[in-house]
């Protein structure tokens, strides 16, 4: 069985979007850390509103809303590359 690489979720405390994404990547068996910009200038320039925002390693997977649909289709997708 393959497994999911470990990505990295970039949010900010009390975004409802970046709340509902944990849930969701909770849910769906995805192996994560969180990594909060608050505090970042560098990661705040970066991504901005745009959060919440998956990578892996310096690779964007995806941004904004992360729906269960949109993170079961990106899982897929990571199952395929992974072999």
């Amino acid at each position: 069985m393959s497994r999911l690489p470990l990505l990295t979720l970039y949010h900010r405390p009390g975004c409802h979007l970046c709340e509902q994404a944990q849930t969701h990547l909770d849910e769906l068996g995805f192996v994560y850390r969180p990594h909060d910009i608050s505090g970042d200038a560098a990661l705040t320039a970066l991504h901005g509103d745009h959060i919440p925002v998956l990578a892996l390693g310096e690779r964007v997977l995806l941004r904004g809303v992360l729906s269960r649909s949109r993170l079961s289709t990106l899982k897929l997708r990571l199952l395929r590359e992974l072999g």
